[in-house]
């Protein structure tokens, strides 16, 4: 396997690992019963799917994860938690900024794979699809009206760009 491959599978897999910390942690502090718990949830279980197919597909195909996954842990929780802290528009802009930042980057990937690898593809669509409506999700449920959106969007965007530039390489 290619090394650029590798790196896609392994960033891939610590974003869509970091995506069920996030919610983790939203749902940790709104609650099963919080606004938006429910749409939460369903996009929480949605990842934890696609966290559970890279999980296999890493293994199938001899790729370590990467080795920041403890800190990909605890910052997506923290991340999760102080936006669901500020409020539910807040929460649901985090959930907007990363998956715009998301389907970049899964748009850009499958540029990048062409015909090469039909399975990873299909994977890689299918995931950026779910992204898509997970963005569209939150921007009905209000993240625009999230305190200071512009800001907050931009600079959870910025981190994620830092993060998936980290897990490919370590």
């Amino acid at each position: 396997m290619s090394d650029a491959r590798a790196a896609m599978l392994r960033v891939n897999q610590a974003g869509e690992f970091g995506a069920t910390r996030i919610y983790a942690g939203q749902l940790a502090v709104m609650g099963d019963r919080g606004p938006h718990a429910g749409e939460i949830a369903a996009m929480a279980e949605q990842e934890a799917g696609h966290r559970e197919r890279f999980d296999a597909l890493l293994v199938a195909r001899g790729v370590r994860p990467t080795v920041l996954q403890p800190l990909w842990s605890v910052a997506g929780f923290a991340l999760g938690a102080a936006t669901a802290l500020i409020g539910p528009e807040a929460a649901m802009a985090c959930t907007a900024a990363i998956e715009t930042e998301i389907d970049r980057h899964y748009t850009e990937q499958l540029e990048e794979l062409g015909d090469e690898d039909p399975e990873l593809g299909a994977m890689i669509r299918e995931f950026r699809d779910d992204e898509r409506e997970h963005r569209e999700t939150a921007l009905a449920a209000g993240a625009e009206r999230a305190p200071a959106y512009p800001l907050l969007f931009n600079a959870i965007r910025l981190g994620c760009r830092a993060a998936i530039a980290v897990s490919k390489h370590i």
